[in-house]
């Protein structure tokens, strides 16, 4: 992996960072066990624990992207600013979607 361009690095870097999905929805059951906690509080924990791996990924993946220049960041598609500014978002946020929707529409081709 050493031998490949920035560029690829860069890419490959992003990829391995959107891989994770969010967790299923618990199922509607149709009793309620009472030993058992609520459906609600399960859903809450199960999230939180996705968001602080997503932003895990986050660090781990795209911020060393910071180390490469400007232009190897505009060939993926992003710019250092927004990059410091996913960094910054609230945990409550997912730093990657909210790349990307920051990359939808501040990058929009003008006609």
């Amino acid at each position: 992996m050493k031998c490949e361009n920035p560029t690829q690095h860069a890419h490959n870097a992003w990829e391995k960072a959107n891989q994770l999905a969010p967790p299923p929805k618990p199922p509607q059951l149709q009793f309620y066990m009472p030993a058992m906690p609520p459906m609600g509080l399960i859903r809450a924990l199960d999230m939180r624990w996705w968001r602080y791996r997503r932003r895990r990924l986050f660090r781990r993946h795209i911020l060393p992207l910071l180390a490469y220049d400007d232009q190897v960041l505009r060939d993926i598609g992003h710019c250092r600013e927004d990059i410091l500014w996913a960094n910054q978002l609230p945990l409550k946020v997912d730093a990657i979607q909210a790349l990307k929707a920051r990359q939808k529409t501040c990058h929009v081709p003008q006609s």
